[in-house]
């Protein structure tokens, strides 16, 4: 008998080859991108589980996620792996970084602008760059798109919009989008499937749900979702608002200008600052020594970078490194130190 979900699509694929030029061949390339969460998993479970070929699954890391995502993305991998599937993990590779030190992910990036995620100001191209493009990037180099796209075929793109109504606004924004070099399907939409389907879906297979999976500054993050993060990340949050504070001047912070929690909506203020200070996630006196010292402490850091050729500076992520110890004494140079003022150079440790 036949899988419901392969009849489902093979209607979507004769659809979209009708609406694309018969672009399907025996050997169209599948790949899946893969976001880490419970919707790209659950996709892939009942994708793999039904028969149906995937050819290689792309995850993009921003560098910037929670520990619980990369703990389950390293079970998962494995999961797939014992199937014959390889997940491929990509990243932004940035290069013009100016007088600025290097940086390796997302919070770095903003950290070393003195700004927030795009999504904190009502847009989205953090996405774009950070998980989209790597993505594209690296499919320009394998084989079997290269062959597909040199033979005026498409490569086919699965990705993991469910029926939920956040996720319906998505799928709405891309419906009818015709890419020269992919084919876009959904198959969740396909299958109807909710968000408690796609759980149900996991459990299963025998594994855990995975946690929510959102860089851990996101502006979309809910409030109980703030309790799950660990102190280092907590206090991140904290020193790229205060950082991004003098620039700011439609917002207030990562959650923009805060919700009063009428009419349903849940009440927050505008920085999640603020929150982590009424939860008690921080003390007082930590919040206030973050605010006080780090955003100067790391503008001195890069300001002594900014004369080193690219190749020699130091890159952020070992200032915050330092920033992580919670020692203010370490991480706070003077301005006429080349570095750290008492602790080895990094490139020298």
């Amino acid at each position: 008998m036949t899988s419901p979900l392969i009849e489902a699509m093979e209607a979507w694929k004769a659809e979209a080859a009708g609406n694309q030029h018969s672009f399907f061949e025996a050997d169209t390339p599948v790949m899946v991108a893969y976001g880490g969460g419970v919707d790209s998993t659950a996709m892939l479970i009942e994708l793999i589980e039904t028969g149906i070929r995937i050819d290689i699954v792309l995850f993009a890391d921003t560098g910037s996620e929670k520990p619980t995502t990369y703990a389950f993305i390293e079970l998962f991998a494995k999961w797939l792996a014992d199937r014959g599937v390889t997940l491929i993990t990509v990243r932004y590779q940035p290069k013009n970084y100016k007088n600025f030190p290097p940086y390796r992910s997302l919070d770095e990036n903003c950290l070393t602008n003195g700004t927030l995620p795009s999504i904190s100001f009502g847009f989205s191209s953090c996405s774009q760059k950070w998980k989209i493009e790597p993505q594209n990037k690296w499919t320009e180099q394998w084989e079997p798109a290269v062959t597909a796209w040199a033979n005026g075929g498409k490569v086919i793109k699965l990705i993991g919009y469910d029926c939920s109504p956040a996720d319906a606004k998505r799928y709405a924004h891309r419906e009818g989008y015709v890419d020269p070099r992919y084919v876009y399907g959904y198959p969740l939409r396909v299958l109807g499937w909710h968000r408690c389907d796609c759980e149900e879906r996991i459990r299963r297979a025998g594994l855990p749900v995975p946690p929510k999976s959102a860089c851990f500054m996101c502006g979309a993050m809910k409030t109980w979702e703030v309790h799950t993060l660990p102190v280092e990340q907590l206090r991140r949050i904290v020193l790229m608002e205060a950082h991004a504070a003098p620039r700011l001047q439609k917002i207030e912070g990562l959650w923009r200008n805060g919700v009063k929690g009428t009419r349903g909506g849940e009440k927050k203020p505008g920085r999640i600052t603020d929150y982590i200070r009424e939860q008690g996630l921080l003390s007082s006196e930590a919040i206030d020594e973050i605010t006080a010292m780090a955003p100067q402490a790391l503008v001195r850091f890069q300001d002594a970078e900014s004369g080193v050729p690219v190749t020699e500076r130091a890159d952020l992520g070992q200032w915050l490194t330092l920033f992580d110890k919670r020692d203010a004494g370490v991480f706070d140079v003077s301005p006429s130190s080349r570095l750290f003022a008492e602790t080895p150079h990094p490139r020298a440790a």
